[in-house]
C-alpha cells in the first residue's frame, strides 16, 4: 500500500494554528451538568466541571446551542443569538465559563445556527404580522402556493424531520423550513440576514470564544428562481435525500461559499487565532471545498463515523481524508459520535448492515446489540482516532464508554423527529441522556434533582466516580491515551506500514499505531515497547478488536 502523500509539519496547539490537532470536546449543555437543579444542564453546571475536562487532557471545549430558544429541536431553534436562556444561565454565566476554561488552558467554540431560527425569534413574528412582498418576509422563504387556490405547496421540497419543507399561513402563503415547521429557514440572499449574523460573529468574539462550529453549513443559500423546482418527487418518502452538488435547489450550492469567504475576513481579524468548522453533509469530493484558505478552518469527517468497521474501509476513509484535505492546506477531523447519531460503542456492537433507525423502533432489541463487543470496539476506536493526524473531536460521555439508550419510553422522547414522522421515528434523544457522575443518587451526580431524559438504572456504573483510578476503564484508558498523543503533536507526517490481512498499521510522526480489525490474533513488531494499548497485549500477540501505541521505528 503506497503511502498517503504526508502533510507538513504545523503549530502545535498553543500556536498560530492550535486547531491542527487539537482535542475538542462536545458539551451537549442541555445534559452535561445542572447546577440549579431543574433538571436541565446549565452554564453554571458545565464550570463547575471544568476540572473534569482539563484532567482529561483535551485542549478546547465545543458548547451546542445555550441561546434563548422554545426548545422545538433543543435549542437548535434559536430566538436570539446575543443571549443566553435561562435555563441555561445568563451571559454572566457565561463570561464566568468563559474566563475559568482559559484560566484552565481550555479554548472554547460555540455554535451558530444560521440556515434557520426558530418561529419564536422576532423576526419570523413580525414577519407573520406583514403581509406578503414585506420587508419582513423578505429575511425568510415564503411563496405563494400551486393550484387554484394555492393549497398545494410551492415546490415538492421534504423535511430532514420527516414529511414536507413547507407550512402554509393564514393569509394563503407557505414558507420554507428544513427541518421542523418551527425553524423557519432564513433568506440568505437578504442583506440584512447577511449583516445580522456578522454582527453576531463579533458579538461572541468579542466575549472571546475561539471559534464556532457551523450547523447546517451546506443548506444556507437556495436556488429560489421562479418557479421554484421540484426535486424529491411528492410521494417521496420521509428523509430521502437527494444527492447533493452545486445544482441542488438548497444543499451545498456554490454561492454558499461567499458567505464563508466574508465570515473569514471577520474571524481573521481577531487574536489570538479563532476558528470555524462545518457540519456539512456533502460529498467526499466536495467537503475539501468548504475548509479552502479563504473559507473555513475545517469540516466534519462524517465519512469516518459512518465507516464499517473493516481494514479496508477504515483504509480508504482514512487516505481520502488526509489526501483531500492536504489538498486544500488543512488536516481532516475524526469524529466517531455526536448528539444526532448512535453512540459508537452501540453502533460497534451490532451487525454492520443494521438499520438503525429500524432498530431504535425495537428499543434496540432486534437485534440485541453484543455490549462486550462493542465496548472492545470502541476502545480501540478511540487509539485509531487519536493517533491520525488532525483533530479530534470526542463527543461526551464517550470518555465513559456510554451505549445508547435504545429504550426510552414514547412518552419521554423529546425529539421532533418523533412527532412529524408519526411516531415512527424514535430520533436522536437516545444519545443525549444527561451524564453520570456519580455511582448512585439523584440523576447520577447530573444534579440536585432529576433530568430532563430518563436515565437507566445502570447509569451509575459508567460514572466517572465509578471509573476515576480504576485500570483497564474507559476513563482511565482516555486519561492516559489523550497527554500522550500530546507528546508526539506536532509532527503531522503519515504513513502507512506494512500489514497483515485484516490489521492497519501507520506511522505518524513518532508514534506507530496498530488495529487488528481482524477475528484472530496478530504478532507484533518486536521492536518497539508498547506504550499504550486498548486491551491486552499477551505474548506478542495483538488480541481481535484491539489497538496498541508503539514508539514508531525510525525510516
Amino acid at each position: 500500500m503506497a503511502p498517503t502523500t504526508p502533510t507538513q509539519s504545523g503549530p502545535t496547539q498553543s500556536g498560530p494554528a492550535w486547531w491542527r490537532e487539537a482535542v475538542v470536546y462536545q458539551v451537549y449543555v442541555p445534559s452535561f451538568a445542572d447546577s440549579d437543579g431543574d433538571g436541565i444542564g446549565d452554564l453554571r453546571g458545565i464550570t463547575d466541571r471544568l476540572d473534569h475536562l482539563a484532567d482529561l487532557g483535551v485542549d478546547a471545549l465545543w458548547l451546542t446551542p445555550f441561546y434563548p430558544s422554545p426548545w422545538a429541536d433543543g435549542g437548535y431553534d434559536v430566538s436570539d443569538y446575543r443571549d443566553v436562556d435561562p435555563r441555561h444561565g445568563t451571559l454572566d454565566d457565561f463570561r464566568e465559563l468563559i474566563a475559568r476554561a482559559h484560566a484552565r488552558g481550555l479554548k472554547l467554540i460555540v455554535d451558530i445556527v444560521p440556515n434557520h431560527c426558530s418561529d419564536q425569534h422576532p423576526w419570523f413574528v413580525e414577519a407573520l404580522a406583514s403581509p406578503p412582498g414585506s420587508r419582513a418576509r423578505d429575511r425568510f422563504i415564503f411563496r405563494d402556493g400551486q393550484g387554484p387556490d394555492g393549497s398545494l405547496p410551492p415546490a415538492d421540497w421534504q423535511s430532514k424531520f420527516g414529511g414536507g419543507a413547507w407550512t402554509r399561513v393564514p393569509d394563503g402563503q407557505w414558507y420554507m423550513h428544513i427541518f421542523s415547521a418551527e425553524q423557519p429557514d432564513l433568506n440568505w440572499e437578504n442583506p440584512e440576514v447577511l449583516a445580522d449574523f456578522q454582527d453576531t460573529l463579533r458579538f461572541w468574539l468579542d466575549l472571546g470564544v475561539d471559534g464556532f462550529r457551523v450547523d447546517v453549513a451546506h443548506g444556507l443559500r437556495k436556488d429560489l428562481t421562479p418557479p421554484l423546482r421540484n426535486t424529491y418527487g411528492w410521494d417521496a418518502a420521509p428523509l430521502n435525500s437527494p444527492p447533493q452538488g452545486d445544482d441542488h435547489p438548497f444543499w451545498d450550492r456554490d454561492e454558499v461559499h461567499e458567505i464563508y469567504r466574508a465570515w473569514r475576513k471577520i474571524i481573521d481579524s481577531y487574536e489570538p487565532p479563532r476558528i470555524a468548522v462545518a457540519e456539512a453533509g456533502v460529498s467526499a469530493a466536495r467537503l475539501p471545498l468548504y475548509t479552502r484558505p479563504d473559507e473555513l478552518h475545517q469540516a466534519f469527517n462524517f465519512f469516518f463515523l459512518r465507516c464499517p468497521w473493516t481494514a479496508d474501509d477504515l483504509r480508504k476513509v482514512i487516505n481520502t481524508s488526509l489526501t483531500d484535505a492536504h489538498a486544500v492546506g488543512t488536516l481532516p477531523t475524526w469524529v466517531l459520535s455526536n448528539h444526532d447519531v448512535v453512540r459508537h460503542r452501540s453502533r460497534y456492537g451490532l451487525p454492520q448492515d443494521t438499520d438503525l433507525t429500524a432498530w431504535l423502533a425495537t428499543d434496540g432489541t432486534a437485534p440485541a446489540a453484543d455490549d462486550t463487543l462493542g465496548g472492545r470496539r470502541a476502545r480501540a476506536a478511540a487509539l485509531l482516532t487519536l493517533a491520525l493526524p488532525g483533530s479530534a473531536y470526542l463527543y461526551q460521555g464517550e470518555e465513559l464508554g456510554l451505549p445508547e439508550v435504545a429504550d426510552l419510553p414514547p412518552q419521554a422522547l423529546r425529539d421532533p423527529m418523533w412527532e412529524r414522522s408519526g411516531h415512527t421515528l424514535k430520533g436522536r434523544d437516545g444519545c443525549r441522556v444527561p451524564l453520570p457522575w456519580t455511582r448512585s443518587g439523584t440523576s447520577y451526580g447530573f444534579g440536585p434533582a432529576g433530568s430532563w431524559l430518563p436515565q437507566p438504572d445502570h447509569w451509575g456504573d459508567h460514572s466517572v466516580e465509578a471509573q476515576r483510578g480504576r485500570p483497564g476503564s474507559f476513563l482511565e484508558l482516555y486519561r492516559a491515551a489523550l497527554p500522550l498523543r500530546g507528546r508526539f503533536r506536532g509532527d503531522e507526517t503519515f504513513a502507512w506500514l506494512h500489514s497483515q490481512e485484516g490489521e492497519l498499521a501507520f506511522r505518524k510522526g513518532g508514534l506507530e499505531c496498530r488495529v487488528n480489525l481482524s477475528d484472530l490474533s496478530l504478532p507484533l513488531p518486536t521492536a518497539a515497547p508498547v506504550l499504550l494499548a486498548s486491551g491486552p497485549v499477551e505474548d506478542g500477540m495483538l488480541a481481535p478488536d484491539t489497538t496498541v501505541w508503539t514508539v514508531a521505528a525510525r525510516a
